[in-house]
């Protein structure tokens, strides 16, 4: 019960982490959870796209379900996602890049990355809206978000000399993460959910060979930017029309 707990208070900003005292080896052993937590969250985004839909135009709904996703997490990822634009697109040097990436401020790169972003996710839901699977779709997408943290963590080290929960975050956490993923794939009864695991892993392959390449590893940054752009592969996949 504790590491799941702590899998919700390190993901999201529900009050859950004041009930008991939670340190990096809780959050590190609670990664098994964070696709449990994804589908929470996405259990939530399905259950208000269902009330409202009938009501609000589907644009209205996508703009409404990327604005809760960034209440529910604080904005956490979005705020990796536009660090590591800033970082990556700044930066020259491990040094500089890494820099550049703890800085809270947000740059050019950064609000550029961070624009388009909202933008491709809110056209990406409306459309999905109109599909007849978008609500186990919105379901699953934030688990696949979830669960490509756990790919990265598995493969890299972390980039800065400081401890950190990734570092605990292998192994058995990884393989049951793993577990909960492929369950709540499997309950859609699709092809295309496996298309967009397949994506979450070609993204994550390809973000954090370039992530080795420019830091030597992870960090906090970088692993929410490649949450972002998992989801955003995983989106593109299930709106795909052939």
């Amino acid at each position: 019960m504790k590491s799941l707990l702590a899998a919700f208070a390190f993901l999201t900003r529900l009050p859950v982490g004041k009930l008991m005292l939670l340190d990096a080896s809780d959050v590190g052993r609670a990664a098994a959870w964070f696709p449990l937590v994804g589908l929470a969250l996405g259990g939530i985004y399905a259950g208000m796209a269902m009330v409202l839909s009938g009501h609000l135009s589907p644009l209205v709904i996508a703009v409404l379900l990327v604005a809760v996703d960034a209440v529910a997490t604080g904005a956490l990822h979005l705020d990796g996602f536009a660090d590591t634009a800033d970082g990556f697109g700044g930066g020259r040097t491990r040094e500089d890049v890494l820099r550049i990436m703890r800085d809270h401020a947000i740059g050019a790169y950064g609000g550029v990355a961070l624009a388009l972003l909202i933008i491709f996710k809110v056209a990406a839901y409306q459309v999905l809206l109109s599909t007849p699977v978008h609500l186990s779709a919105i379901v699953l997408v934030p688990v696949l978000g979830r669960w490509s943290i756990l790919l990265l963590t598995a493969a890299l080290p972390y980039a800065r000399p400081s401890p950190s929960p990734a570092s605990s975050m292998r192994g058995i956490p990884t393989i049951a993460g793993t577990a909960i993923t492929v369950a709540a794939t499997a309950a859609m009864q699709s092809v295309a959910p496996w298309i967009a695991v397949i994506a979450c892993v070609i993204v994550s392959a390809a973000f954090g060979f370039y992530c080795r390449s420019r830091v030597g590893g992870i960090t906090g940054d970088t692993l929410g930017a490649n949450l972002q752009l998992c989801e955003s592969a995983a989106l593109l996949v299930l709106i795909w029309r052939p």
